[in-house]
């Protein structure tokens, strides 16, 4: 069956400290099936497109079946043989994370250093050549030809060169939703003439406060303003993420300015949440065709998501709790 969603982003070996709770170690992760397990609150129906090396676990793929995604666009390649897939994430009370200093942080958690996390260094992303595309990144060439017809695309962070030709894939579907969260990298004014490009062939544009500030460095402190300025090269929905403040959502069509505040969870680890809140929106979107109430799915999903560890957490949960946080947002957002 022909997938309704189609997600394309990273995939990685996790290693997670949160700082309660039980660690998570050598657990499959990334961006990708942090937007899946956002989406599947509400719908599991999506085709997911990544790329991993050969000794990623089979069994992980299996369960990704199991639950129900369709895995043919993930490909496992010999290439990456040398790439190192694994992620390293402490998170201290504040909430705050730290991907460096591995070793000194299960020392001070009193925890046993694992070996398969041995000689792990966090990248360096200032050694990075921005305007070439990373191994690890989804491809074009990765996309099955089934899902390049997909009503709706959600893409995860990665190089901005790959996210082109993913959008250049897409983009002739008159009728398509395609969704972007912006890799953090490219968000700045040296990348604009190359981002505006880009966004002519996307729909919903899901940045961070942070990134999008950095894009418009010097220019203007109005986040409004700046979702305006990214809405005039394509985008009918711009979506600001701000982390424990909620979102910023801009709605072209009716010209509407949202404030949603965050559904105030208990937070147990922060991975994924922008992610998840990603998958949930596009999920939304897909049930109501209405930009705000899709925020508040996306909203929800990243509420459930950062109350446990792992992508799939919050499939977990009791029966009718995203429903009932839908209620409660929509009495909690307003419109500016």
């Amino acid at each position: 069956m022909q997938p309704t969603f189609v997600i394309a982003g990273k995939l990685t070996r996790e290693y997670i400290l949160p700082y309660s709770g039980p660690p998570l170690l050598d657990s499959p992760g990334g961006s990708l099936l942090y937007a899946a397990g956002g989406m599947a609150v509400w719908n599991m129906n999506a085709g997911l497109v990544g790329r991993v090396d050969e000794g990623y676990p089979r069994e992980w793929l299996l369960n990704l079946e199991e639950r129900g995604f369709d895995v043919r666009g993930i490909r496992a390649l010999s290439e990456l043989q040398n790439v190192d897939l694994r992620s390293f994430i402490a998170f201290n009370e504040a909430s705050e994370r730290s991907n460096s200093g591995a070793v000194s942080h299960f020392a001070r958690r009193q925890l046993t250093f694992p070996k398969s996390l041995l000689g792990y260094q966090p990248p360096d992303e200032s050694r990075k050549d921005l305007r070439v595309p990373e191994p690890v990144s989804p491809s074009a060439l990765d996309t099955p030809r089934d899902y390049r017809v997909a009503p709706y695309v959600h893409l995860c962070p990665f190089d901005l060169i790959s996210q082109s030709q993913m959008v250049n894939l897409f983009r002739s579907g008159s009728s398509q939703i395609v969704s972007l969260d912006p890799s953090p990298g490219y968000m700045s004014p040296g990348f604009w003439r190359d981002l505006r490009l880009v966004l002519q062939g996307v729909t919903v544009f899901q940045t961070s406060e942070e990134e999008l500030r950095s894009l418009f460095w010097g220019e203007t402190n109005d986040l409004w303003e700046m979702a305006r300025r990214v809405s005039e090269y394509g985008p009918q929905v711009v979506v600001i993420k701000r982390g424990r403040q909620g979102q910023m959502l801009y709605d072209v069509a009716g010209n509407h300015r949202y404030e949603i505040p965050a559904y105030p969870s208990r937070i147990a680890d922060l991975t994924g949440a922008g992610d998840s809140f990603c998958g949930g929106f596009l999920a939304g979107f897909q049930q109501t065709n209405d930009p705000l109430l899709a925020a508040f799915h996306g909203n929800v999903s990243a509420s459930l998501t950062i109350e446990g560890s792992g992508p799939f957490y919050a499939l977990g949960v009791l029966p009718g709790l995203a429903t009932a946080r839908l209620h409660w947002l929509k009495e909690a957002a307003r419109e500016i």
